[in-house]
């Protein structure tokens, strides 16, 4: 029997798995809370964890069919970790087939995602169950450990002995959840940056829907999802197969509290996923990494019937869309119908914003692949998309290597025959 909501505090091994069993059945309109854990470090340096990530368990929504949507409205983000760490990566060889975030093996027994437990602290403290050798198959280029204040508005990163300190508490420090695996990544005591203050931000690196086939939850997209293809390791995908992704792993900063996400349904019931939960990030997630925390989040699904997508499309608080693809005030319009009027013009378009989330290998596939996606679902053509994108909106770098927001005033016309007018309106005109 189906519910209103659904409470989440388990995690997958690392794969998106549709032919895995889902949480659920939930309502149509229902709500899902999570306790989400840490993303990137911690599971990269817990074997057994085999995607890089460690994701929520998938949601069942009764009702949704391959070819729907299901908009996800973040109703809120609250961090719970006090402490994190994170940092620029370096994959150590010998310890890892293939790709160190989805097939670690231990470089003494070779056992093959092996289970761990932690032996005191800083880089050498993972160790193998198995034989006892440090085993974690990542290392910092440079790293920093990051406290919050209790009101979550600021950062401050750790000097040494403060590292320390919170490195032989690891876990409590970083509120990971009771049902998590990961080795907390505070247990590095890393300290290159020390002093430094930073914002909190909160958003969701990792939101979405299941990818029609199995594959480790990082690489849900188009950039990581190129190191699947003719993998010497299990999860190996044709390049053909990539198609299949639904791009949940976005590292997209406008993926907060008050956003909403319209994911693709690619496996009846979706499968609703949360992880990877950052305290901050600029656009472009430049170090590689940011900081990954645990944290509680609210949100209500909505299935958009018959509305196929490709990948997600992101409505944005305001606040967060470019200047240019904000939606028109009273007094501006008021300007534009006036010189129209000038030059013997009735009628103007009237428009709303919209987001199209794109990846590939690099930037420049990923914007194609967000204009490719846009064209499709609006029916108009590319070279329409690029301008109007280049004068109402704005492409903008989610993560690099290749994740971007094609962003921009579209006509509601098109809106309507897309099927998405009635939830960019109720967003945008409320």
């Amino acid at each position: 029997m189906s519910g209103r909501i659904v409470f989440v505090n388990e995690f997958t091994n690392g794969i998106l798995d549709p032919k895995a069993s889902m949480l659920g059945p939930l309502q149509n309109g229902g709500y899902i809370i999570a306790n989400t854990a840490p993303g990137c470090w911690g599971p990269m340096i817990t074997p057994a964890i085999r995607g890089g990530h460690e994701v929520t368990k998938p949601v069942f929504i009764e009702g949704a069919k391959v070819g729907d949507s299901v908009a996800i409205k973040i109703h809120s983000i609250k961090v719970t970790s006090i402490v994190t760490s994170s940092g620029n990566e370096k994959a150590i060889e010998g310890r890892f087939i293939g790709d160190p975030f989805v097939a670690a093996k231990c470089p003494k027994c070779n056992t093959l995602y092996p289970e761990t437990y932690i032996d005191g602290i800083g880089k050498d403290a993972i160790k193998c169950k198995v034989c006892g050798e440090s085993i974690a198959p990542f290392e910092f280029t440079n790293g920093y450990t990051i406290a919050f204040d209790e009101n979550y508005k600021i950062g401050i990163t750790l000097n040494k002995n403060a590292a320390e300190i919170a490195a032989k508490d690891a876990k409590n420090y970083m509120q990971i959840p009771d049902n998590s695996i990961q080795n907390p990544i505070v247990v590095f005591a890393q300290s290159d940056i020390t002093g430094l203050t930073a914002r909190l931000r909160p958003f969701m690196g990792q939101l979405g829907t299941l990818p029609a086939i199995a594959m480790p939850d990082s690489h849900n997209a188009g950039d990581f999802g190129q190191f699947l293809i003719g993998a010497p390791h299990e999860y190996a995908i044709e390049k053909e197969q990539l198609s299949l992704r639904t791009d949940g792993h976005m590292d997209i900063n406008k993926v907060r509290q008050g956003a909403i996400v319209i994911a693709p349904v690619k496996v009846d019931g979706a499968g609703v996923y949360f992880g990877d939960m950052h305290a901050m990030q600029g656009d472009g997630e430049i170090a590689g990494h940011t900081t990954d925390v645990s944290g509680i989040i609210v949100t209500q699904v909505e299935i958009l019937k018959n509305v196929e997508l490709e990948g997600p499309i992101i409505l944005p608080n305001i606040e967060d869309l470019p200047y240019l693809a904000k939606p028109f005030s009273c007094q501006e319009k008021d300007i534009a119908k006036k010189l129209a009027s000038i030059w013997g013009m009735v009628e103007l378009e009237e428009s709303l914003p919209i987001s199209f989330v794109g990846s590939g290998a690099n930037i420049n596939e990923a914007t194609d692949n967000a204009l490719q996606r846009a064209s499709k679902v609006l029916g108009i053509s590319i070279p329409e998309v690029k301008n109007r994108a280049t004068i109402t909106g704005a492409i903008e770098i989610g993560r690099l290597p290749g994740t971007v927001s094609a962003t921009f005033l579209a006509p509601i016309s098109l809106l309507k025959n897309a099927g998405l007018y009635d939830i960019v309106s109720k967003k945008y005109e409320s």
